[in-house]
């Protein structure tokens, strides 16, 4: 195992040099999936000078192994719900304990919307190139529930955006973004954090904080 980053800064300071490189013809803007994708997510939008987002989900994990996503709950209305159908076919996951999740998980959703959200409504993303942030993909599974909630509001142009992910999660995601930028695909990633030097676990003052950084950029620009 080799670290790649020493924090989740330094990886979005490589990722937005790296999407300095390309250009888009409409608007965009950054999509970060708190918590973790926060901090990445700022250093691109303030590199690139657009403004910062969240999008709000929560996975719902396997009983006995939490940070594999069975189920993911993208906010919206109504909200986007994706269940890992052969993931809970192979697992036997109960219905009911998803159905039962699905409720914490909104509720957390709307927790962190008035939190997070206390300027205002999001901005809109119909006709934008929206970049899409995380930390990290292994399975792909809340990944590809925000890809999906986003498509229904009619991007232009989406792209994703990842310092590192699995070789399977991205094979999985090719049809869901238009356009995928990772700094590290591996064969195999069981554990995204083991790729920092410090992973710690990111809490609402680090995000609110990350915000705060991104206030002072410009309206919906092209980078």
């Amino acid at each position: 195992m080799t670290l790649l980053f020493t924090d989740r800064t330094e990886a979005g300071r490589l990722l937005a040099e790296r999407l300095k490189t390309w250009r888009w013809t409409t608007p965009a803007v950054v999509l970060a999936l708190p918590r973790g994708g926060v901090p990445v997510g700022a250093e691109i939008a303030r590199a690139l000078h657009l403004p910062l987002e969240l999008l709000l989900v929560r996975k719902i994990g396997l009983p006995w192994q939490p940070e594999v996503a069975v189920a993911v709950v993208v906010d919206g209305e109504p909200p986007e719900v994706v269940i890992d159908e052969a993931l809970q076919h192979e697992t036997g996951v109960d219905p009911d304990y998803i159905e039962s999740r699905m409720v914490k998980a909104l509720c957390e959703i709307d927790r962190r919307r008035a939190l997070y959200r206390q300027a205002g409504p999001p901005q809109a993303v119909q006709g934008r190139t929206v970049i899409v942030v995380d930390d990290g993909i292994a399975t792909g599974t809340t990944m590809k529930a925000a890809l999906k909630a986003l498509r229904r509001h009619h991007p232009a142009w989406l792209v994703l955006a990842v310092p590192v992910a699995s070789s399977r999660a991205l094979d999985r995601l090719r049809q869901d973004a238009d356009q995928i930028v990772c700094l590290h695909e591996r064969a195999r990633l069981d554990t995204i954090g083991r790729h920092y030097a410090d992973f710690h676990p990111v809490h609402d003052d680090e995000v609110l904080a990350a915000l705060d950084r991104c206030t002072e950029q410009p309206e919906l620009s092209s980078p």
